[in-house]
């Protein structure tokens, strides 16, 4: 078995979170784990490194570990997208639609803007939603997305089609 195919061991199911019919897929195994953690991260950003990258933006509140950690390793900023009332300047808002409900992301005015090259990442994308909203919260800063990262894609969900346009790369698949 490769490196990368072994995290999805990792990976443990949780039926009927956060409500009834959903299949969570807990990562906190793997974060748990620091060769893991490293594992995952370095394979994460290897098809980005070289790239011109300013920035990585992680989505609340999972996509902040790897978003972080992806930013140290390229040795850019990182930039928070939060959920409402949680950033004390001014903010620009996306809403949005997930697989179980509604939800919204901000991120600061000044975060990124025009000429900044910005890489995505969080821990998972399932329908696509969270991950479509974050690009389109980017660019009304006058951000480019260059690229999205996901530690685990849930293929049969189809969030890949929502990012047509956009390079994605998922770590693990299920």
């Amino acid at each position: 078995m490769n490196p990368v195919e072994s995290l999805k061991a990792k990976v443990r199911d949780i039926p009927d979170f956060p409500k009834p019919g959903i299949l969570f897929k807990d990562i906190t195994p793997l974060v748990k784990d620091p060769a893991s953690l490293r594992l995952a991260v370095h394979h994460l950003l290897h098809p980005f490194l070289g790239r011109d990258i300013t920035a990585v933006a992680g989505m609340e509140a999972r996509g902040f570990i790897f978003g972080a950690l992806a930013a140290w390793e390229l040795g850019v900023g990182f930039v928070p997208l939060r959920k409402p009332g949680k950033l004390p300047y001014n903010v620009q808002s996306v809403s949005y639609d997930l697989e179980y409900g509604s939800a919204s992301l901000e991120a600061h005015i000044d975060a990124v803007g025009p000429g900044d090259k910005v890489l995505l990442i969080d821990d998972l994308l399932a329908t696509g939603g969270t991950a479509q909203a974050s690009c389109g919260l980017i660019e009304s800063l006058g951000a480019e997305v260059v690229a999205l990262g996901f530690v685990v894609e849930l293929e049969a969900l189809g969030g890949r089609e929502k990012l047509a346009g956009y390079p994605v790369h998922s770590l693990l698949r299920f």
